[in-house]
């Protein structure tokens, strides 16, 4: 077993992964490697070459493991044929075409043509496969690719295959494109955040919201982090994955096919979630959907987003959003699709929670004064790869009685998060197992009927629709969970006194002595002052 790594008296990271010799998890070692052969390579050409091969060679671990089985002809595998694509079809397996086999690629990973085999290898699974018709990268006969290290990129990565079992493999390789994801996103910076929400935040609200069954939305979906986490969030605690179904949209094609690369890999049906150009706002493919769940991470303060088009669209219910930023737009939105009962986590910046300017402030208002604002979680800075801007949670819910919560309307639980988390890194935030226990357990015991919750000076508060009416309906947290209070540390004020000004009485006798000291030495130089 890895011992568990301490990282802040805020709380422990959960560290289980494997660690080799130099004391790197395998996905780190791994990442280092491919990272050598990407030379001048530019990462956001290098990540759809390194990801694709990852994809490859999951869905041809899984097909081989299933090939396997249909070989041997055993119980009710007997007299299957292994070349018939519709025995993986009924097994849920995707069906690998002889020349797209990692085993044939691998075996011509030192010939010149590997990268023309490569695109041909990913035409053919998508011929096999229209599931995932026009998702592959079909960039490996590119010129400026080294051919050599993408030789080298195929037998790194036809080493993950570790252990006995193909399940243990699989999982490994779900696991390295996770965190390949992650740091491209680093890689890429402020470009990088628009496919890749953190992992902590994703976490934090999937356990806040607690989507285990129903339909989960995203509008926004990027690389598709929310509906992975939601799966494993059921699959966590013993649910059935298939009492949830996935819906979203993005924008940006490049993105949505790592999306879509990132389900399968995981066997999660993507197939309700879709790609145009147009983005959310002006061609939403998702009109009568209901949502009983919705996660998000939307562009935050988005000026460009053809807001003065739509000023009389029917998702306005509570104002029109302006047209110079998308915030309100996102919430109106995402609102418009959520269930009777549904519930939504959406991050966006701090602003949203103050602004009164273009309508911003009274939306706020009819948004508290109709019972949405469920609570507001203040995150810590430098939690994201792709702006330094504060941010926050706002959580929205339709069900606030009810399935044993207790009736909690005209109230909104603040939480203030913001000194909370620990440096993976010298530049990025994470929260720890422990920091997302304690603000979703918070939150939990303030929905539910018998709930141990108590307000916290500097960290939560049940606030009350006369507090934020006095307040002109700002929902920074700050505002209402106030400064945490010091411990006393047992020193009466007075003896506290007397010391300290004793010490300025020493500093200020210390500085005399250097003026004079100063002064002389300036004398000496012909400087007299």
């Amino acid at each position: 077993m890895a011992k568990k790594a301490r990282v802040t008296s805020m709380g422990k990271r959960s560290d289980s992964k494997k660690k080799n010799s130099n004391g790197f998890s395998f996905e780190r070692t791994l990442w280092l490697a491919a990272d050598k052969l990407r030379k001048n390579m530019d990462a956001a050409e290098y990540k759809h070459i390194v990801l694709g091969l990852i994809f490859l060679k999951y869905i041809s671990d899984s097909f081989e493991a299933l090939y396997n089985k249909l070989i041997e002809g055993k119980g009710e595998y007997k007299g299957a044929d292994p070349e018939d694509a519709d025995e993986y079809r009924a097994e849920n397996v995707f069906f690998v075409p002889p020349v797209a086999r990692w085993s044939y690629l691998h075996s011509r990973a030192k010939l010149p043509s590997i990268g023309k085999d490569i695109d041909n290898a990913m035409v053919a699974i998508e011929k096999e496969n229209p599931s995932i018709k026009g998702i592959l990268p079909k960039v490996y006969a590119r010129p400026n690719l080294d051919k050599a290290a993408l030789g080298g990129l195929i037998d790194l990565i036809g080493n993950i295959a570790l252990g006995d079992e193909a399940a243990k493999a699989k999982d490994l390789l779900g696991k390295v494109y996770e965190y390949f994801l992650g740091q491209f996103a680093n890689a890429e910076g402020k470009k990088g955040g628009q496919f890749y929400t953190p992992k902590s935040i994703v976490r934090l609200m999937v356990e806040m919201i607690e989507p285990y069954k129903g339909r989960v939305f995203d509008p926004c979906c990027g690389s598709g982090g929310m509906f992975v986490m939601s799966e494993r969030f059921v699959k966590s605690h013993q649910g059935r994955i298939n009492d949830i179904s996935i819906y979203g949209q993005e924008s940006n094609q490049t993105t949505y096919r790592l999306c879509r690369m990132n389900l399968a890999i995981r066997q999660i049906d993507g197939s309700q979630v879709k790609w145009n150009n147009e983005g959310s706002f002006l061609n939403d493919v998702h009109k009568d959907l209901k949502a009983d769940f919705i996660l998000a991470n939307p562009p935050f303060n988005d000026s460009d987003w053809s807001g003065q088009l739509l000023t009389k669209d029917a998702r306005w219910k509570y104002g029109v959003p302006p047209a110079s930023n998308a915030n309100y737009a996102w919430l109106s939105h995402m609102i418009y699709h959520l269930s009777p009962k549904g519930i939504m986590a959406c991050v966006l910046a701090n602003g949203s929670l103050s602004s009164q300017t273009n309508n911003e402030g009274e939306i706020r208002k009819q948004l508290v004064e109709n019972d949405l604002v469920d609570c507001i979680v203040g995150l810590p800075k430098q939690l994201f790869y792709n702006t330094g801007i504060p941010a926050c949670i706002w959580f929205i819910s339709r069900k606030r009685i009810g399935n044993h919560e207790r009736k909690r309307s005209g109230e909104i639980l603040f939480i203030d998060a913001s000194e909370i988390g620990y440096m993976r890194d010298r530049t990025h935030r994470e929260f720890s197992d422990d920091d997302i226990k304690k603000i979703a357990d918070t939150y939990h015991n303030w929905r539910i009927k018998g709930g141990k919750y108590e307000d916290i000076k500097g960290f939560c508060k049940s606030a009350k629709l006369e507090e934020i009416k006095k307040h002109n309906f700002v929902l920074t947290p700050g505002r209402y969970v106030g400064i945490k209070e010091e411990a006393d540390d047992g020193i009466p004020f007075e003896e506290k006194m007397k010391k300290l000004t004793a010490e300025l009485a020493k500093q200020i006798e210390e500085e005399g002595k250097l003026n004079k000291t100063i002064k002389k030495n300036l004398e000496g130089l012909g400087y007299g002052i």
